[in-house]
């Protein structure tokens, strides 16, 4: 029991990470572009549609993206501190 919630709150921090990483490279793409942006919600839960296809889409893209991004993070740190 106690691996699942380990899991599910790992799994909750790697959803956010990547929804905040989504939501600036789409912030600053959609004002380049000079389209409408996304709310913050959308990027962490997916469209409030009823009938969006894939709602599991946009939390797993942000997990992926959240673990990716991490894991870079913490290969230039060891890489700068072997400097």
């Amino acid at each position: 029991m106690g691996e699942f919630i380990g899991f599910v709150v790992i799994e909750i921090i790697f959803n956010f990470i990547g929804a905040v990483i989504r939501w600036l490279f789409g912030n600053i793409w959609r004002t380049i572009k000079n389209k409408r942006k996304f709310k913050f919600s959308e990027y962490l839960n997916g469209p409030k549609n009823p009938n969006h296809f894939d709602n599991q889409a946009h939390e797993t893209n942000n997990v992926i993206i959240g673990v990716v991004s991490t894991i870079v993070i913490i290969l230039v740190v060891v890489l700068v501190e072997r400097l």
